[in-house]
């Protein structure tokens, strides 16, 4: 490659990675840096934000601060990070630590305190400036696998002062990684029903020709009109076998940059686009994910960066030209895909036209309503990124709204008139979205305002109504009635619900409110003993576990304790 390209291709990245300040932030685990997920990493609805620190299949690993600062938050949930820990720092950066096993001593009081006093394990609170001090390599917790986590690791993150994730590497952290990403699949698509790949006008997966180098070439390709590209690639590091996400892909069509894609920060607001930015369609039906390199209508993304003709290359006949698509790790380990393009006009070899006359349009810019039936669908402005015709169909109580291969901004919104409906256990019908092949139900946020139930989902396919009469399950796992317990450290309980699911909990023994983590990966409800908070020989125990419909089951024991 010319000296030249190269110097514009990576001169910005070499001149970004300055403005970050360098071994301010220290690592927060004593075993070395292994990453099983990077930063900007695709998810199915977002990018991940930060780095998920390997924690050798272990948990209860001493966490450190990355720097002094203070607590400015920690949050408590069943779901997302688990228990987390934020510290603002006073370069004016904060830190998040999450899936944590405990929090140090300290802290770990603190937050009880909190859970205590609001009876409840669910809690986020914000402390001043002054109340939790933290100091340079101070142990503030132990690593786990709370929240929505597949597995015991620490997620780490550094936020700057308007809460954006910014990739932690850029500040000094050393990963090791000598191996460069890897392409599994490149694709090219027509811009408009003029443009055509291989006399074809639709999604074309080309010929993936592996180098000896380690780059890639694509089998020569004969198109015409405006054409974007996408790929689906991967980078290994040293230490994990993980297909983790890529740091920058460039791209580069007859020597004159076409778009760039920058995964150094990005914002909360902004991440659920991630299903603009990859195929949503494809990823729904082959569980692969293409980047797409060009930018369509509504992706307001700020990855991208100098974008000619958002992305799109214009192929023009009887030329010859070449497209190349460099993909480049944190460390500046690089592949490069080739794709020669020989321009020829030729009319589109079109599959069998789909007929969309029973289909309903859905606009992207303005309100649509679809009723049919007990059933009504309101879809916002903005729900959609494009004008789409989508199946809608109601038979009885079942609707079924197109399929899952559609992308949405935000959730639409379902309604049911059961003014007609009538059951035993009209009190006990919620909406379900049905799943998988025997279309089992799973429970959709359902609210009552009289005759109407209404839920919102942000994934179409199929919704009914479902009935839930059975009440929750409650089970002890490490004791009996009427048994003691005195040299137990933890009390726990198996709860579970088979239907709509259990919404909430409430443990107490002789009268007072205890509290019990609940593991919903296990279904289980742990109290410490160590809480101090049961402290008589003879303890009465109460829990009331209610799934969302209102079903309650209440549970009763003895223990003893000395």
């Amino acid at each position: 490659m010319k000296p030249f390209l190269l110097f514009l291709l990576v001169s910005c990245s070499i001149y970004g990675q300055s403005e970050y300040p360098q071994d301010y932030f220290r690592h927060p685990l004593d075993i070395p840096l292994v990453l099983s997920g990077t930063f900007a990493e695709l998810r199915s609805t977002h990018f991940h934000g930060g780095l998920d620190i390997k924690t050798q299949r272990k948990q209860g690993l001493k966490v450190y601060a990355a720097a002094e600062g203070y607590v400015s938050r920690i949050k408590i949930s069943h779901y997302g990070y688990g228990k987390a820990i934020y510290i603002t720092h006073p370069n004016g950066y904060t830190t998040v630590y999450g899936h944590l096993k405990k929090l140090s001593d300290r802290l770990e009081e603190y937050i009880k305190q909190c859970q205590y006093d609001k009876e409840s394990y669910e809690v986020e609170v914000f402390p001043h400036s002054e109340e939790l001090l933290i100091m340079p390599n101070e142990i503030i917790a132990y690593s786990g696998n709370t929240g929505s986590s597949g597995g015991p690791h620490l997620h780490f993150e550094i936020r700057d002062n308007e809460e954006r994730p910014i990739n932690p590497l850029l500040f000094g952290f050393k990963v090791k990684d000598s191996k460069a990403p890897f392409v599994s699949a490149v694709f090219a698509y027509p811009k408009d029903e003029f443009a055509t790949i291989n006399g074809k006008n639709k999604r074309t997966q080309l010929r993936l020709i592996p180098q000896k180098s380690g780059d890639y070439k694509v089998e020569e390709i004969t198109a015409y009109g405006d054409i974007g590209f996408g790929v689906t690639s991967y980078d290994k590091q040293d230490l994990a076998p993980n297909n983790n996400g890529v740091s920058n892909i460039q791209t580069v069509f007859n020597g004159n940059r076409s778009i760039e894609v920058d995964f150094k920060r990005f914002s909360f607001e902004e991440t659920k686009h991630i299903k603009r930015y990859v195929d949503y369609s494809y990823f729904k039906s082959k569980k692969s994910r293409i980047q797409k390199l060009f930018i369509e209508k509504n992706n307001p993304l700020s990855l991208f960066k100098d974008a000619n003709n958002d992305g799109y290359v214009t192929v023009e006949d009887s030329t010859s030209t070449v497209y190349k698509i460099r993909i480049r790790d944190f460390h500046d380990n690089e592949t490069w895909v080739t794709v020669p393009v020989k321009g020829k006009h030729m009319e589109a070899i079109t599959d069998s036209i789909v007929d969309d006359s029973e289909k309903s349009l859905v606009y992207s810019d303005k309100t649509t309503t679809l009723t049919s039936g007990l059933v009504t669908v309101n879809f916002y402005e903005n729900t959609l990124y494009d004008d789409e015709f989508i199946d809608f169909k109601v038979n009885s109580d079942t609707l079924i709204l197109h399929e899952d291969k559609i992308p949405l901004q935000k959730n639409f919104y379902i309604n049911y008139d059961l003014s007609k409906f009538k059951s035993e256990h009209q009190d006990k019908i919620f909406i379900a979205q049905l799943y998988g092949y025997y279309k089992r139900p799973n429970y959709l946020n359902t609210t009552r305002k009289g005759d109407i139930l209404s839920a919102k989902s942000k994934t179409f396919g199929t919704f009914a109504l479902a009935m839930d009469t059975i009440s929750p399950t409650i089970k002890p796992i490490n004791f009996q009635d009427k048994k003691w317990l005195s040299k137990y450290r933890y009390l726990k309980v198996k709860i579970d619900d088979d239907l709509s699911g259990v919404s909430k909990y409430r443990a107490t023994v002789n009268g007072q409110w205890i509290l019990m983590e609940y593991d919903y990966k296990t279904h289980t409800l742990t109290h410490d003993f160590n809480d101090n908070v049961v402290k008589d020989t003879k303890n009465e125990l109460k829990i009331i576990v209610t799934d969302n419909v209102g079903n309650s089951t209440t549970f009763e024991a003895i223990f003893y304790r000395k």
